[in-house]
């Protein structure tokens, strides 16, 4: 079937949602619109489906959303696994929407659907997928991308993001159904009746957050001052929750942020990564001087802080630098009260920061590197328990702000990276520090391990081919040096001996010790370049970091 043989058959068919009917109307006479929405079915990969609310094949909407939840159904009815399904959304528009089709399609295929009776974090979801006895579970979230985005995410029976192989046995699943006929559905209001679809009930969140609060360490936090923006998505109920039940008494909440809202109007790339969204709640703090700012992201998973800069204005913290200062804390405390496990140990990813290596060994702690994707930090966490030892986990991140000290959920945590930063601030204000002072001493203890993150994007049919041709370009003419810098070592992680499973990435390691990553985004159409020197002054490395960026700039110029 050709695009507009595509088009044609959604502008007969798609008639349920009055959003998609006057889009497809509205595209009669734009083919470069129509084969943009039409050249592809969006992707189901590891993380699920992401992609810009709209219609087509390659958009998100209630059809691409009943054909992927027939594929997963059809995949649990087939296996041993039990035959419930939590499911949860964040602020994003047509949260509730999808939410409600994904059940309908469950409770259809006789399976039971389990729902939050409103918008719940990601972390919250994870929890309630083991805590309910599921499955699977369902988040429609796309994360912190810009508004125009919606997303699906697939987590397995232990609570973390689907593996590689279930997500191919999910996909093989999903190509045998088309997006009208094939998947089944239940009347939403006949299945909640019947009990086939059911609300999720308040004491598992409240038991989620206990479970986070079972992680402290304990300091006091009364007299701690915060400042806290949900980014108008869905971490203002656990976090207030938590907060109130650590006893911070003073808590400013961003007020143009406060409340759900999936058109993020103040800041249209919702992610606490960047200084623009934090830009709201940073004016606050020049009149309230909190102690220290956090920010969650619409689905509550990832966590962005700023802290006095001791110039009268705010600095934000790094995710890299969050991870080194929240493991270093973690081991400090837990030494100081004698709960250090035997044989501990950390995760991160091979895309963070090379500084919680000396971190580690400082601690003797085993640290482990995955994958990028917090759903490989999350299965190291589930070989820990296999082999009964899950107490020794003691922390994970990634470089991207995802945070767990526990093994309550299997994915990155923002409830429990808010409680860890609180509790953080308060016990380096006991020593007379600042958080930043905090960094500031590890850096001069280990080295100014300096990260920095290019992203490029390509848009459509073209780009996808552009990136790859990019990737196959580098692997063919290997780079004996980049930007003046002699290559020591090239880590193709797509072939064979790395010890991992095989994943589109590109390692460049050098003789002064810098490195350079190469990574296609799994759920956005960029090529990532993550770049790390290290040097005896933040200008020193962060010069290193920009030669080797402006280089890497020149292989995207294809």
């Amino acid at each position: 079937m050709n695009y507009q043989s595509r088009y044609d058959c959604w502008l007969k068919r798609a008639t349920e949602d009055s959003d998609l009917t006057t889009e497809l109307v509205s595209l009669a006479k734009d083919d470069n619109a129509v084969t943009d929405r039409f050249y592809r079915d969006l992707e189901f990969g590891t993380g699920g489906l992401r992609g810009v609310i709209g219609a087509g094949t390659n958009r998100m909407n209630i059809y691409t959303i009943r054909r992927a939840t027939q594929g997963l159904a059809d995949y649990l009815n087939a296996s041993t696994l039990p035959k419930k399904v939590a499911l949860a959304h964040d602020s994003r528009n047509k949260g509730e929407l999808f939410c409600r089709e994904a059940a309908r399609v469950l409770a259809a295929n006789g399976i039971t659907a389990y729902l939050y009776p409103r918008l719940e974090p990601t972390p919250a979801l994870s929890w309630a997928t083991r805590y309910l006895g599921c499955g699977a579970g369902i988040c429609v979230t796309a994360s912190h991308n810009p508004a125009k985005y919606n997303g699906y995410k697939v987590y397995g029976a232990d609570g973390c993001q689907i593996t590689l192989d279930v997500a191919d046995l999910v996909l093989t699943a999903i190509a045998k159904h088309d997006y009208f006929d094939s998947p089944k559905l239940a009347d939403y209001e006949e299945a909640v009746a019947d009990g086939r679809i059911q609300t999720i009930d308040d004491r598992c969140l409240s038991d989620f957050v206990d479970a986070v609060l079972a992680l402290r360490p304990g300091n006091d936090v009364s007299k701690l001052k915060l400042v806290y923006t949900p980014l108008n998505g869905s971490g203002l109920e656990p976090v207030k929750l938590l907060l109130e039940r650590m006893g911070v008494q003073n808590v400013t909440v961003v007020p143009e942020q406060e409340q759900p809202d999936g058109n993020f109007p103040t800041c249209p790339y919702p992610n606490p990564e960047i200084r623009e969204a934090m830009e709201t709640g940073l004016r606050l703090c020049d009149t309230v001087h909190p102690d220290l700012m956090i920010g969650t992201d619409p689905d509550c998973d990832r966590m962005g802080a700023a802290v006095p800069d001791g110039k009268g204005g705010y600095r934000l913290i790094t995710g890299n630098e969050m991870g080194v200062l929240l493991f270093d804390y973690i081991c400090r405390v837990r030494q100081t009260n004698g709960t250090m496990p035997k044989n501990p140990v950390a995760v991160t990813t091979i895309v963070s920061t090379d500084m919680a290596t000396p971190i580690a060994k400082k601690y003797g702690v085993e640290l482990r590197r995955t994958l990028t994707g917090f759903k490989f930090i999350g299965e190291q966490i589930g070989l820990l328990e296999a082999d009964g030892e899950k107490d020794r986990y003691i922390f994970g991140f990634e470089e991207s702000y995802g945070y767990l000290s526990g093994a309550h959920v299997r994915d990155k945590d923002a409830v429990n990276a808010v409680m860890l930063a609180c509790e953080a601030a308060a016990w380096y204000a006991n020593q007379g520090m600042t958080l930043l002072d905090a960094v500031n001493a590890l850096y001069a203890e280990f080295g100014w391990y300096r990260n920095d993150l290019k992203s490029f994007t390509f848009e459509g049919e073209s780009g996808m081919r552009t990136m790859q041709s990019i990737m196959e370009s580098l692997r063919r003419d290997k780079p004996a040096s980049v930007g003046g810098y002699k290559t020591a070592e090239i880590v193709d992680y797509e072939s064979e001996g790395t010890g991992l499973p095989k994943a589109n990435v590109l390692e460049f390691r050098f003789m002064n010790g810098a490195k350079l990553m190469v990574r296609p985004s799994g759920t956005e159409p960029k090529i990532k370049i993550y770049l790390s020197a290290v040097a005896h002054s933040a200008d020193a490395a962060d010069a290193v970091n920009a030669e080797l960026a402006a280089a890497a700039a020149q292989w995207m110029k294809v």
